[in-house]
Order: C-alpha cells, then sequence, then structure tokens
C-alpha cells in the first residue's frame, strides 16, 4: 500500500472542500452587495459548515499520518509503480506553510497586511512551490493557488491561538503562543 497515495487523496478532497467555500463566500458577498440579506446568511452557514467539515477531513489526515509512520519503512513505496506524474490536483500541502507564515509575521514585526505577509512567504518558499501552486483557481482566476493555501492555513493558525483572531479585518498577526510555537520549534531542513 502505498501512503503517499492516500495523504494525495486528502489533499485532492482538501482542494475540492476548499474550492466549494471559495464559490459559497463569492456567492454570499454577491447576495448581501444586492441586499438579498437571506441569501448571504444561507452561504455563509454553508460555508461554516463546510469549514467545519474540512477541519475534520485535516484531522482524519493527521491520523493518517500518525498510522503511516508506525509502518515499517520497507511497506511505504515513494514511486508510483508503472505510472509517470502525479495526477492534477497536488499542491503544496497546507502544513508546509505553517512555519513560513509564523516567520513573515516576526520579521514584519508581529503584525502586517496580508498582502505583505504573503508576499515574503511566497519568497520564503520560491523553492518549495509547483507549478500547480504557481496557477490560478479555477473558480476565481485572480487568486492564485498558493495564496488560497497560506489563506487556509492561516485560519487554522488562528483556531490553533498560533495567530490573533481579533486583528483587523485585512490584517495578520502572531500571538504570543505563535512565538513561543516558533522559539520552540526547530526550522525544517
Amino acid at each position: 500500500m502505498n501512503h503517499n497515495h492516500v495523504n494525495t487523496a486528502f489533499e485532492i478532497l482538501l482542494e475540492e472542500i476548499e474550492l466549494v467555500v471559495n464559490s459559497l463566500n463569492e456567492q454570499g458577498a454577491t447576495a448581501f452587495k444586492a441586499g438579498n440579506y437571506d441569501g448571504a446568511r444561507h452561504a455563509i452557514e454553508e460555508a461554516t459548515r463546510l469549514a467545519d467539515f474540512r477541519d475534520k477531513v485535516k484531522a482524519l489526515q493527521k491520523e493518517w499520518a500518525s498510522l503511516a509512520a508506525k509502518r515499517p519503512q520497507s511497506e511505504v513505496t515513494t514511486r508510483r509503480p508503472g505510472k509517470g506524474r502525479l495526477p492534477r490536483g497536488l499542491r503544496t500541502p497546507e502544513d508546509a506553510f505553517r512555519r513560513p507564515i509564523l516567520e513573515a509575521l516576526v520579521e514584519l514585526g508581529g503584525t502586517a497586511p496580508i498582502g505583505k505577509v504573503l508576499d515574503l512567504v511566497g519568497e520564503k518558499m520560491k523553492a518549495v512551490l509547483t507549478k500547480y501552486d504557481l496557477e490560478p483557481l479555477p473558480s476565481d482566476p485572480k487568486s492564485i493557488r498558493w495564496r488560497n493555501t497560506a489563506q487556509w492555513c492561516r485560519n487554522t493558525l488562528v483556531r490553533e491561538g498560533l495567530m490573533k483572531s481579533d486583528s483587523p479585518h485585512g490584517i495578520w498577526e502572531i500571538s504570543d503562543s505563535g512565538r513561543q510555537r516558533l522559539r520552540n520549534e526547530s526550522p525544517v531542513a
């Protein structure tokens, strides 16, 4: 059994959920601008349910990784037998953005506008980002995939208390817990 295939499936599922949530966000914004507050509220409620579901999928992905780590290395294959490239849908995993986001915030003085943070994260991850990461989202050609993934990572960091949830709109801010976590974790080589 190839554990990488299962992780790839989780990443594809997470990306598809994110696309649906992004679409609901757009529908909600459009409804709100049109004065359709019931439609906007419905889109928000649906997006919230899907975001909660996405969190459950992320938890399952972590549980899978834990199970896979306990299996003997000889059972884990690293290459797809008889296949070339991995299927479309692969992207840099959300967890890869955790440290670069926290580092960028510290380097920017602890708080900064989203664009500034993402620009610095992009510089830090230049060697990691794939061609697929650099493509626009099908649902929003103005949004680059890796930037969207980083924003989802930010939501996770806020829920974990590593970033502040009460920052002004458009501003990202690291929490004291986030600074502590960054000091305690060694950088990934």
